[in-house]
């Protein structure tokens, strides 16, 4: 049986999501940035909070842990290669392992580019991908401790699971993402014909993540180094795939359309 899930809005354009095993009454919550809209969200759906998935260290991910452990005595559970910078961990995970939420497991990848430890968990039974900051609806995270050869092998990971795959990103980055795109892949039909959903969808103030995996693979130029579009507009027919990815990021880093 899949896990329900549950995104919830905080900050400024974070989701916090609830993950609910309906068949053992296990929950967690990945990556909590805050404590009070969880416990809200627990008790309205009269949800025990049984564990904490933590992708990785950065305060909008982990500044919940403490207050909901405390309340709850739920387990945290985050990267074993960053598990120093993960408040009130218990369980440290690493590429490879596999863990379980109730009856509902999870593959954990190692996924490092954004942090040094960053993880991501694919519960491939509920076709949901708890991906942190790593890969964005359009989207990656920015290189704050690792290298474009990292982050592209990481991104590679995520890319191969299957093309019915909900993604589940942390922030509701979309649109923005969606502007850059657009100008470095203007022929991609595909891409052009999402930017104006997501605007239509934004307008009304409706989210845009979930995402699927397939719709990220042929619109978000961070999967895709090999198009010949994106290596036309960048001016790297023969570059190799991480050469690509590496501009196309720091293009993005410097962009302010």
């Amino acid at each position: 049986m899949p896990l329900d899930i549950v995104q919830i809005p905080v900050l400024n354009d974070n989701y916090v999501y609830l993950a609910h095993d309906p068949a053992t009454g296990a929950t967690g919550v990945v990556d909590p940035a805050v404590h009070e809209p969880v416990l809200a969200a627990l008790h309205q759906r009269g949800w025990r909070l049984t564990h904490i998935l933590n992708t990785h260290h950065h305060p909008d991910h982990v500044g919940g842990n403490m207050a909901l452990k405390d309340v709850t005595g739920c387990q945290v559970v985050g990267p074993r290669a960053d598990a120093d910078r993960i408040p009130g961990i218990d369980v440290a995970l690493k590429d490879g392992e596999t863990w379980c939420l109730g009856k509902e497991e999870a593959r954990v990848f190692d996924v490092p580019g954004h942090t040094k430890g960053h993880i991501a968990f694919w519960f491939a039974n509920s076709k949901a991908l708890f991906c942190g900051d790593t890969l964005f609806a359009l989207g990656c995270g920015r290189l704050f401790e690792g290298t474009p050869s990292q982050m592209w092998a990481s991104l590679s990971k995520l890319g191969a699971l299957p093309d019915d795959t909900r993604v589940y990103c942390a922030h509701e980055y979309t649109e923005s993402n969606a502007r850059f795109a657009v100008t470095v892949e203007p022929d991609n039909a595909a891409l052009v014909a999402r930017y104006e959903t997501i605007k239509a969808a934004r307008a009304k103030g409706q989210p845009t993540v979930p995402s699927l995996l397939g719709q990220e693979k042929a619109t978000n130029p961070f999967l895709r180094p090999t198009s010949a579009n994106l290596r036309a507009t960048l001016g790297m027919t023969d570059a190799d795939d991480v050469a690509v990815f590496a501009e196309t990021r720091k293009r993005k880093d410097t962009f302010r359309g």
